[in-house]
């Protein structure tokens, strides 16, 4: 297989969890399925970790994450 082959591979196989994980996290049905929203969301997400507040923004929701993680 070619290299750029395998590396597509990789890419989407990476996006399709990340996708899984929109899915698992319920937002895809509390927006219905509204992509602007999904979006916007992540933009804000983006903003507050760029902020003076992002690392204790990344430490509470890295804790929240692995506990879901552990309750599936």
């Amino acid at each position: 297989m070619r290299e750029w082959q395998i590396k597509r591979r990789e890419r989407t196989r990476h996006l399709i969890e990340l996708g899984g994980l929109v899915m698992k996290s319920g937002l895809v049905e509390l927006t219905d399925d509204d992509r602007a929203m999904l979006y916007g969301s992540f933009l804000w997400m983006a903003d507050k970790l760029r902020s003076d507040q992002g690392e204790q923004a990344s430490v509470l929701w890295k804790r929240r994450g692995k506990r879901a993680f552990e309750d599936l």
